[in-house]
């Protein structure tokens, strides 16, 4: 974190070719913590937080709220106590704010405790433009007006319950939205709203504070607003995009291990995906094996077409594994075409793995072709953003020679402690902090 005009980059230096062996747990998931935590100030009674990763985004947003009035503290290793008496509706930091994406999601919560709220341009990855259009749109719908110069100012007399489409299915939009119609006077129906594990993870949370929601995993979410919530204890399920990518590691290193509390009513496109690259899972109760063994031959449409792997909203593939999934393909015997929707920059770091020694032809800012398998080398790195990050880092450990990864805080933004879990398992991550001016 900034201090004195100086701020930590961390390097990892990775020394590759090992194989790796035994049972990991995945951290709770960073996409659910954000909005949870910043949902804890819709109520001004205490709130316990379990299984809260602890990862700079996190570490950022609990700075953010605990400036505008809240108490937070973390009363053990991933559990949070937030109790949010008083709240005042200005005095974002806008570093704090430039950090992390999630800061957005403090607009939903404050306009409904405080009515106000100005909010500084929210940071994040640099993976393309990424519009706050759906939640200002949503949130004029439910009462709000909104004006904006260089910040976002929001206010409101008063939230109003409305039928409200969603004018694309984002996950942070429909998170806003969400907090902002369970304080709203009447009934809200979100439409075309976002459906991933996270934003249900959300909605249960808000129901243990008293909320009344329909429709929770599906595309279609009733709220009947109510004028308080009480206080109450949530745990942060499992992180699957995490998941997703410790069956990528696994694959790229040829290696045997078991993932603990998977979550695996979440995996379905994940595995399906994987076994399209020849890598198979065993679902063992709430547990998954990947073993060592495994085809990594990618598996042909129908007729002996090139098969294309693409991310679509939840069901569907996840775009946060998107990255893992093309550093598997390198190491997987035939050709594949990877279709990124998404983000228009997210795959510009492939440049880094066709420098690795892998066959990637970058079609557009969203396609590329990827034909596997490929000897990586070692070589030197910096993480552009978190996913990509992880990837390189798999790249990193199925390489051969010792390869640097620069900017590795962008990772450790998504990933709790990967380097020692990882070590673990038999890996050899050495995490160097080193101060720049």
């Amino acid at each position: 974190m900034a201090t004195s005009g100086t701020y930590e980059n961390i390097r990892y230096v990775v020394e590759g070719g090992h194989q790796l062996a035994g049972t990991i747990e995945p951290s709770g998931n960073k996409n659910a913590a954000l909005p949870v935590i910043a949902a804890s100030l819709l109520t001004d009674q205490p709130v316990r937080l379990s299984n809260v990763p602890r990862i700079r985004d996190t570490e950022t947003l609990v700075e953010l709220i605990r400036s505008i009035g809240a108490t937070a503290s973390w009363t053990d290793k991933n559990e949070l106590a937030v109790h949010a008496k008083e709240l005042r509706p200005a005095g974002l930091d806008p570093e704090l704010c430039k950090r992390i994406r999630a800061s957005i999601l403090l607009a939903g919560p404050m306009l409904a405790r405080c009515g106000s709220v100005v909010l500084p341009p929210p940071g994040g990855d640099v993976i393309g433009r990424r519009r706050v259009d759906t939640h200002l749109l949503a949130l004029e719908q439910l009462g709000a007006t909104i004006a904006v110069d260089d910040s976002y100012r929001f206010t409101a007399a008063r939230l109003r319950g409305a039928d409200v489409f969603l004018d694309e299915p984002s996950v942070t939009a429909t998170e806003n939205a969400l907090c902002a119609a369970v304080a709203a006077e009447g009934t809200t129906t979100l439409r075309n709203a976002a459906s991933e594990p996270h934003v249900q993870d959300l909605a249960r949370f808000l129901v243990a504070l008293g909320a009344k929601i329909e429709g929770v995993g599906t595309n279609t979410i009733t709220v009947h607003g109510r004028k308080s919530l009480s206080g109450g204890a949530h745990r942060i399920g499992p992180d699957h995009i995490e998941v997703g990518s410790l069956i990528g590691l696994a694959a790229v290193t040829q290696s045997g291990i078991t993932i603990r509390n998977a979550g695996v009513e979440h995996l379905r496109s994940t595995l399906a995906t994987f076994e399209r690259l020849g890598i198979s899972c065993c679902i063992q109760g709430d547990n998954l094996v990947i073993g060592a063994a495994q085809s990594r031959k990618v598996r042909e449409d129908f007729g002996g077409h090139i098969p294309k792997i693409e991310d679509q909203p939840w069901p569907a593939f996840p775009a946060d594994t998107m990255s893992i999934a093309i550093v598997t393909a390198t190491q997987c015997a035939g050709v594949v075409l990877m279709f990124e929707k998404m983000f228009e920059s997210r795959l510009f770091f492939v440049d880094k793995l066709i420098a690795m020694g892998a066959r990637i032809v970058l079609c557009d800012p969203h396609r590329a072709i990827v034909a596997g398998p490929s000897k990586l080398r070692a070589a030197r790195l910096e993480s552009p953003d978190i996913r990509a990050g992880m990837a390189m880092l798999l790249a990193a450990m199925c390489a051969e020679g010792t390869s640097t990864i620069d900017n590795a805080q962008q990772i450790e933004r998504g990933y709790e402690r990967i380097d020692e879990r990882l070590n673990a398992l038999g890996a050899e991550i050495t995490r160097r902090p080193l101060r720049v001016q």
